[in-house]
Parts: structure tokens; C-alpha cells; sequence
């Protein structure tokens, strides 16, 4: 047998149709998936916004899941957040990754960290992985964001608009699977065009400093189309179809990529919950 996995951004467990949060549709979209490892992104933690609502708890609890960690990237509400502090990263650096990204710019180092605790603090907005399976160990690995504001044309129609990015945060784990271990990554990446391709390729390198060249699979709304995925990840694409906008998709944003890997059964799900939709495939190690 193969793990099923699925990444999928959930826009904070809202549904377009009607702009509500509703925890038992959210829930029910979850189990519908029935994923054995289930990648989300734009995941509340505490917000007013989602009712409080821990969305990795109840995406958890829907899939029967064993284990789930849930990484901040932004805390507070809102219109007032900031970066996610220490003491909401996790318990503190891993023990095989002092120093993960050396070799990268010591001005904007991406950090491995530890990810021990998932029980909620303040409220937060991140990424969460959710497991059937057995994990091993968990880390979570921070992402800069562009050091300075950017112009862009936004909005519909386009308009220009001085925007600032936000901090990124990868949440990985290193899942027991029949055919051996698998190093399973989740993260949400700039909507700058070009820094999340810089984001891309430090992330990997950071990743692979952590697991090495074993298994790896990383998935994601990495703000990219899957040719540019690929070949800065230096990673193979594992599933193909647009996933965005979810009503008439058009592009496909959010994507699958491994190595060491086997992939079959890809599916893009159009689900009650979320402007993006779901990306599933069944994976086997190589």
C-alpha cells in the first residue's frame, strides 16, 4: 500500500460561497480527503476571525489522525500581527541542525528548529502537517521574507501598491511508512514574484542539511507555476492540474515534489471550503 498524501490551503477554513468559517464543513472536508498525511496551509490557530477555532486540532481529529504539529509564521490578528516569537516557535533548535543554513546569507539565515509542542497559545496563522502514520521526529524551518517593501500591480482590476511580505515557516516531519522513512514537508511561500523561487531553493538546501539525500517530499502553495518548482527545488513535480482560483482554476500553485519517491493516483479536489482546491497523490518510496 501507499500514503495518501494531500496538500491543501485552506484560506483560514472559510468558504467563498458564503464567507463563513464553519468548523463542522471544515471538518467534514478533511475526512472527505481521507489522506493518510495531510499538508495545510493559511491555518488559524486562535483567530476571532475562524471562532477561535484550533483548524489543525479539528483536521486532526476528523482524519483520526496519530500525530499533528501546527508552525506560527504570524501572530496576533489581523491587520496587527508580527512575526512569530520564540517562544511560539517550538521548543528551541533541533539537536542535528545548530547551524542548518551556513552556507546560505548571514544576513537572512533560514533556522531549523525543533516542533514539540502543538497545543495552542496565542492566536497564530501558519502551516500544519497531520499524520496517520507514525513520526518520527518533527522541525520546523523559518523562511525570511524580503528584507524591503516591493511594487507591484494587485487587486482586481490591477492596481499598483507598495506591498510588504511576511514571514514564511515550513513545518517537516520524518514519517514511518511501510516501505521505510520519508521526510514530508509543508510551506507557504512569498507572493513576490522571484523571492519565493529564492525561498524555494533555501528551503530545500536547508531541508536537505536536516534529512540528507534520503526521501524527501515537499508540498505546498509555493506561489509558482510547477515548471519553476521543479527546477529551482531541483525536485520532480509528482502531481499535475490547477488549483486555483478553486471555482474555475486556471493556474496550478500549489504543488507536490520529491525525490527518492514513486507517485501514482494524482487528483485535484474541489472541496466547500477555500478558494484553492486540494492536490492528492499516492506516494511509494523509490
Amino acid at each position: 500500500m501507499g500514503v495518501r498524501l494531500v496538500t491543501w490551503n485552506v484560506l483560514h477554513g472559510c468558504s467563498p460561497d458564503d464567507g463563513r468559517v464553519d468548523p463542522g464543513r471544515f471538518a467534514a472536508a478533511v475526512r472527505a480527503l481521507d489522506a493518510d498525511v495531510l499538508a495545510l496551509q493559511e491555518v488559524d490557530r486562535g483567530q476571532e476571525r475562524s471562532g477561535g477555532a484550533d483548524l489543525a486540532g479539528i483536521a486532526a481529529e476528523a482524519m483520526g489522525a496519530d500525530d499533528h504539529r501546527f508552525a506560527a509564521a504570524l501572530v496576533g490578528p489581523p491587520g496587527a500581527w508580527s512575526a512569530a516569537p520564540d517562544e511560539d516557535r517550538a521548543g528551541g533548535p533541533g539537536d542535528a541542525a545548530a547551524d542548518a543554513t551556513a552556507a546560505l546569507p548571514a544576513t537572512a539565515p533560514e533556522r531549523i528548529e525543533a516542533l514539540v509542542d502543538p497545543s495552542p497559545r496565542e492566536p497564530a496563522y501558519g502551516v500544519a502537517l497531520i499524520s496517520r502514520l507514525p513520526v518520527l521526529s518533527w522541525r520546523a524551518v523559518r523562511v525570511p521574507p524580503l528584507p524591503r517593501p516591493m511594487p507591484l500591480l494587485v487587486g482586481r482590476p490591477l492596481h499598483p501598491a507598495v506591498v510588504h511580505d511576511e514571514p514564511r515557516v515550513a513545518v517537516a516531519a520524518r514519517v514511518a511508512t511501510d516501505d521505510g522513512e520519508v521526510t514530508v514537508a509543508t510551506t507557504h511561500l512569498s507572493f513576490i514574484p522571484g523571492w519565493n523561487l529564492v525561498q524555494l531553493r533555501r528551503l530545500v538546501r536547508a531541508l536537505d542539511r536536516e534529512v540528507g539525500p534520503g526521501p524527501l517530499v515537499l508540498t505546498g502553495d509555493l506561489n509558482t507555476g510547477p515548471r519553476r518548482a521543479a527546477w529551482v527545488s531541483g525536485l520532480t513535480g509528482l502531481a499535475a492540474g490547477p488549483t486555483f482560483p478553486a471555482a474555475q482554476p486556471r493556474a496550478q500553485l500549489d504543488h507536490v515534489l520529491g525525490r527518492q519517491v514513486r507517485a501514482s493516483d494524482g487528483e485535484v479536489r474541489h472541496l466547500p471550503v477555500s478558494d484553492h482546491r486540494a492536490l492528492g497523490v499516492t506516494l511509494r518510496r523509490a
